[in-house]
């Protein structure tokens, strides 16, 4: 790709032709969201975010998601989350950054929350069961319809379920009781990934599951879940042709603590040498079989994604 990353220092130019090499072997490798400004002067110009002389919150906000494209070929948008974006939303997302960025997306938590948490940012839902919970066309009416014109740029969607207690689902079964029919009438056309925070759900039926609808088991490195290298080592762990990670936090560390430990994300604090490990491992699964790999890694895991992913492809300083 002469020319492409002309403009670009040289550490991160190093970065982007190998994250961009893999991206053509259908590896893709991004970071869990991107609007950190503690990566200023790593993957973004300071120069850029400017107004009147001092750094614009609102402008690198607004306009960083370009420059995150200049190094990144993908990158998972954690923000669908908490809402049904709507059509201006979709196209203002996509065309305030390159057509050759991808997207993974996690689906609104109205689709995958059991009961809403007690948080005072639910108000009145706050301790209810939700009406929604795996309704899966509200997901098509509310989601994959007005993200379909934007169809080629995504690269999977994703549903993090959150720890179940034994009152909400008693056991593994009950929960896949509920979650196979789901799955069955999803969309067609779309990859899906299920990412499951229950370490006692992660066996041959869940896994079995998922193979059944040709949705992956997201390898998840999380506070309660067994490390990535477990998950991966499990027979029959891939039940989907591509493969989906999230590596989010080392395992015994809640996000509270990531939070307070790593903020504000400016360099790798504390290596995690298994995850490493299994990382690695997954990209080179991933270009083996060349059907399709995404890795999300999190500032959370070990304080700076950029230089996470610089260490597992052997780029580190």
């Amino acid at each position: 790709m002469p020319g492409l990353f002309d403009e670009i220092p040289e550490r991160r130019r190093r970065l982007a032709e190998r994250l961009h090499q893999l991206a053509q072997r259908n590896v893709w490798i991004g970071t869990s969201s991107w609007k950190y400004p503690g990566w200023l002067g790593q993957i973004y110009t300071p120069e850029r975010y400017q107004t009147r002389g001092k750094f614009s919150q609102k402008k690198f906000d607004d306009t960083c998601l370009a420059e995150y494209a200049e190094t990144f070929p993908v990158v998972c948008g954690d923000f669908a989350f908490y809402q049904f974006p709507s059509p201006e939303y979709w196209a203002k997302l996509f065309l305030g950054s390159p057509s050759s960025l991808h997207f993974g997306f996690k689906v609104p938590e109205h689709i995958t929350v059991k009961t809403w948490p007690g948080h005072a940012r639910y108000g009145q839902r706050a301790g209810l069961d939700n009406e929604h919970f795996l309704d899966a066309s509200l997901f098509e009416a509310a989601f994959t319809r007005a993200l379909d014109a934007h169809r080629d740029r995504v690269g999977v969607l994703m549903f993090e379920f959150g720890t179940f207690n034994k009152k909400q689902f008693p056991t593994a079964a009950d929960f896949l009781a509920a979650l196979d029919p789901f799955l069955a009438a999803l969309p067609k056309g779309w990859r899906y990934g299920v990412e499951i925070r229950n370490p006692e759900y992660l066996g041959p039926e869940y896994l079995a599951c998922l193979r059944s609808h040709g949705v992956a088991h997201v390898y998840n490195s999380w506070t309660r879940m067994p490390e990535l290298g477990t998950q991966l080592a499990l027979k029959d762990s891939q039940t989907a042709p591509f493969t989906v990670t999230r590596a989010l936090l080392r395992p015994g560390r809640s996000y509270e603590q990531a939070v307070q430990k790593f903020e504000p994300y400016q360099r790798v604090q504390e290596p995690q040498d298994s995850a490493r490990d299994a990382l690695r491992e997954i990209v080179s699964r991933g270009e083996a079989n060349g059907k399709g790999a995404f890795v999300f890694v999190n500032n959370r895991l070990e304080g700076n994604a950029p230089e996470t992913i610089e260490a597992i492809l052997g780029l580190s300083e």
